[in-house]
């Protein structure tokens, strides 16, 4: 099997380090994945894939869109959105949302990946736990309560996370979780973004 992949060089190793079966044709825009020959499948790890109107292919097409659903960009029913977060690939479960056709089930299986469906809603379920602890974080570091290092310590170490939340912002982007926020603040307050985190997003 023979996927054209659009990613950075981080997201692609992370795909590409799997094992499998799968020949890889890494590709350097939108219009060349869209062009791609020869090829089973499409994916879109960049962080405006969810954006990209793909209604020029009939493939099987797997687009990181963490924030932004398949329906508000009138997506057709070969696309499926995947949590793609920098350092989420690794997991042996991808997050999906979509209709997920034999050919797309054929892929996962390649690559060994379990998957759970979760409704076409922002954030999934992962991607909104980690932005709500990041986000809590932020509201730390804001009212002085602590460091940035001493606030990723004591995660770890009291709740045995891989990584600090602080870690965990630098390692999937800023201004992706700051997205992610502020979408889902527009149905629940309790996702308002902290000051902090919103301007370190916007210098990002």
């Amino acid at each position: 099997m023979k996927i054209a992949v659009l990613s950075n060089e981080n997201t692609y190793q992370e795909l590409t380090e799997l094992p499998n079966q799968i020949v890889w044709l890494r590709v350097a825009s939108i219009d060349s994945l869209l062009q791609a020959i020869e090829v089973d499948a499409l994916i879109n790890l960049n962080e405006d894939a969810g954006e990209k109107n793909y209604s020029s292919t009939n493939l099987p097409v797997f687009v990181n869109s963490v924030s932004q659903t398949l329906k508000e960009n009138n997506h057709t029913k070969n696309i499926v959105r995947i949590n793609g977060w920098q350092g989420f690939l690794k997991r042996s479960c991808w997050e999906i949302s979509g209709q997920l056709s034999k050919d797309h089930e054929a892929i996962l299986t390649l690559l060994e990946k379990s998957f759970s469906l979760f409704p076409d809603e922002p954030g999934f379920v992962s991607a909104r736990i980690i932005a709500m602890i990041i986000n809590e974080a932020y509201f730390a570091k804001e009212e002085q309560i602590s460091t940035e290092e001493e606030i990723d310590t004591a995660l770890k170490l009291g709740t045995n996370y891989p990584k600090g939340p602080f870690e965990w912002a630098k390692e999937i982007g800023q201004k992706n979780v700051y997205s992610l926020l502020k979408k889902l603040s527009l149905l629940d307050k309790r996702y308002t973004p902290s000051k902090l985190l919103e301007a370190e997003a916007l210098q990002s």
